[in-house]
């Protein structure tokens, strides 16, 4: 008698629970369908190890060694942003954003060569950045103020007590004098901007404009400095695909006398706009 409760109570508790399926299939909203959960597919990142030091340097502007000094010295600021197994390796940010500055390209290009989406190479860049910027004194170094009592600028700056400008329209020989030795100063100067910018195209003309809030492009400007004097530090030689000797470019390029008219003639216009 047991046996044969036991079978009933089964049977009944079967039906029960098809009853019950078939009542909450029924009740399902309209044009519901039912999704299956696929992997998600990752798109391979960016290997160091996988590159030709030659390369490296082309793309990055830094050499093996010298990244993976700067990954480690990163890195604690960088784990931050690992939050599951497939987060971004701290090495793999780096490398972005050293290939954004040094190309000058935009943000979804290097995103998808370095296997991210633009929207996570954005948060990346200002995580780098902020990282990098913790570490500017270690590759800055201001001159003290009894170090450097004056300052030189262009003729486009007002002639003060501690801001030396070219004298205009010289009469005697001592001003011919002193803006010639002004002029060897400041072409000092001048050519070390030009190897900022050749090294890290995004502060060059053909590399675009930095369109990012002047907080960002103050930051950015920093950081390529700071990488510059580390390049500078380790003697990382400056090459580009197209070098005349094999990719090397001389570290310092000379300046002629037409390039320096022209700047005259620039500094003049915007003078006069100014005024």
């Amino acid at each position: 008698m047991i046996c044969v409760l036991c079978k009933l109570c089964v049977r009944t508790s079967k039906l029960f629970d098809s009853a019950l399926a078939v009542v909450l299939h029924r009740h399902r909203p309209l044009g519901h369908v039912r999704r299956w959960r696929h992997p998600p597919v990752y798109r391979p990142l960016v290997d160091l190890l996988t590159i030709k030091e030659r390369h490296v340097i082309i793309t990055y502007r830094l050499d093996r060694a010298t990244i993976q000094e700067l990954c480690t010295q990163l890195e604690p600021d960088l784990m931050s942003a690992i939050r599951h197994p497939t987060g971004i390796p701290p090495q793999v940010q780096v490398l972005s954003v050293l290939h954004f500055l040094a190309s000058g390209s935009f943000q979804t290009t290097v995103a998808i060569a370095s296997g991210m989406s633009q929207p996570m190479f954005s948060n990346i860049l200002s995580r780098v950045l902020s990282a990098l910027l913790k570490h500017m004194r270690s590759y800055i170094v201001f001159p003290q103020v009894e170090d450097l009592p004056t300052v030189k600028g262009d003729s486009g700056y007002p002639n003060l007590s501690w801001l030396l400008t070219p004298v205009r329209n010289p009469r005697t020989r001592a001003e011919g004098r002193y803006n010639e030795a002004h002029g060897r100063t400041r072409r000092v100067i001048e050519r070390t901007f030009g190897l900022l910018k050749a090294r890290f195209q995004c502060l060059h003309m053909t590399g675009g404009s930095l369109f990012y809030s002047p907080k960002k492009v103050c930051q950015i400007i920093v950081a390529c400095c700071m990488l510059h004097n580390l390049a500078l530090r380790r003697q990382v030689p400056f090459l580009q695909e197209d070098g005349p000797d094999g990719g090397v470019v001389a570290a310092v390029e000379p300046v002629d006398s037409e390039e320096e008219e022209a700047e005259e003639e620039d500094i003049d216009n915007r003078n006069s706009v100014i005024q």
